[in-house]
């Protein structure tokens, strides 16, 4: 869908995943206040709450009442596209590999000085 045929609360939501995937906001960062966001996408306090509602349905962010609006710990593992998730995962797969090639030289070695 392009951003002409997205409604604008879609649109800042779509801004948030966005900023999320880029690393521009972490898990436990706090949101803008709706009256902040609303003047920066330059739309009513109303729009800003449907897209709020949005991502906290989609388990993005939680909001405590009188505190505002923050970005959930898993959110950017749910943000992310399915290219940077296969990375991630050989990412960790590579840390494990190493960590036991080390151990298995660090044996031999310690096998070979006795």
């Amino acid at each position: 869908m392009t951003d002409e045929a997205m409604q604008p609360y879609q649109r800042i939501a779509q801004d948030v995943r966005d900023q999320i995937r880029l690393g521009r906001l972490k898990g436990n960062d706090k949101l803008p206040s709706t009256r902040e966001l609303a003047d920066r996408y330059q739309v009513a306090p109303g729009t800003v709450q449907r897209a709020l509602a949005e991502l906290r349905a989609g388990g993005i962010i939680y909001s405590h009442q009188g505190r505002g609006s923050f970005i959930r710990e898993s959110a950017v593992d749910a943000v992310a596209d399915p290219t940077t998730q296969a990375i991630k995962r050989l990412e960790e797969q590579v840390a494990d590999l190493t960590e036991r090639l080390e151990r298995i030289e660090q044996t031999q070695n310690n096998g070979s000085a006795s």
